[in-house]
């Protein structure tokens, strides 16, 4: 008797659960929920082991392409680029003074091979500090914006670290859950309107593309937009009603 009470209590609780899952977030006059997303959002971290030099921009910020975000005290790691630079000089003169000797028969090949090979090594090191060093400052990947602080200035970081939030300024994407029974009309390039939440206005925008599954258990699909107009004052996260029109 309990066996078969709890198979109808787990039947009653899948079928309750069914209803949230069967369609998207959708209006009976062909609107659906859609969210405002940026195209590029990155958090930068730390490469290296170093403290924090500078974060030239602020939380909200905007910044140029290229543009430092982070800056690290590197001054160990210039120290040790100028040390590998000096002994790959040295290295180089020996070679020099050793091909000379061996044009004398003063030396054999053996000092020649040990001379050019502590050169290789020296300019290993100093490809490598190089490397190290043009790390020490993080620009900016893409044009955009500051959207969190993980790090403050002059705190310690290790690789992996996460220290700035970004998010691009280009035309932000809507992203949407659609009906897939919509798959015979909406194509993409498809004209639609969404009205903003946030703001109590509407804006154009078209379909760019669409998913490459439709979920089984809800029959949609999902469905990426663009919206026409750079406006400042859409950003990430805001969301609203995409009202769709069927074409005649």
């Amino acid at each position: 008797m309990n066996r078969t009470l709890t198979v109808i209590a787990a039947a009653l609780l899948a079928a309750a659960s069914l209803p949230a899952l069967a369609a998207p977030l959708a209006a009976n006059d062909g609107r659906i929920r859609a969210q405002l997303m940026s195209r590029n959002a990155v958090t930068i971290s730390s490469e290296l082991s170093a403290k924090i030099a500078r974060l030239p921009v602020a939380e909200g910020a905007s910044f140029a392409k290229g543009q430092a975000l982070v800056e690290f005290d590197c001054s160990s790691f210039r120290a040790q680029l100028n040390k590998a630079q000096a002994s790959l000089g040295a290295a180089r003169q020996l070679v020099k003074v050793n091909t000379r000797l061996a044009e004398l028969n003063s030396i054999g090949a053996l000092e020649i091979s040990q001379a050019e090979g502590k050169a290789k090594e020296s300019a290993a090191e100093v490809s490598y500090m190089q490397t190290v060093v043009a790390k020490c400052v993080i620009a900016a990947p893409f044009p955009g914006r500051v959207a969190k602080r993980h790090a403050a200035p002059f705190q310690y970081l290790n690789p992996g670290n996460p220290v700035v939030d970004i998010v691009d300024v280009g035309p932000m994407e809507l992203r949407m859950l659609v009906p897939s029974k919509w798959l015979g009309w909406l194509k993409s390039g498809h004209r639609f309107n969404v009205q903003v939440d946030e703001l109590g206005r509407s804006f154009p925008a078209s379909i760019v593309r669409l998913g490459a599954r439709i979920d089984p258990v809800s029959q949609s699909i999902p469905a990426i937009g663009v919206i026409d107009a750079q406006d400042t004052a859409l950003l990430p996260g805001m969301s609203g009603w995409a009202s769709f029109t069927p074409p005649k």
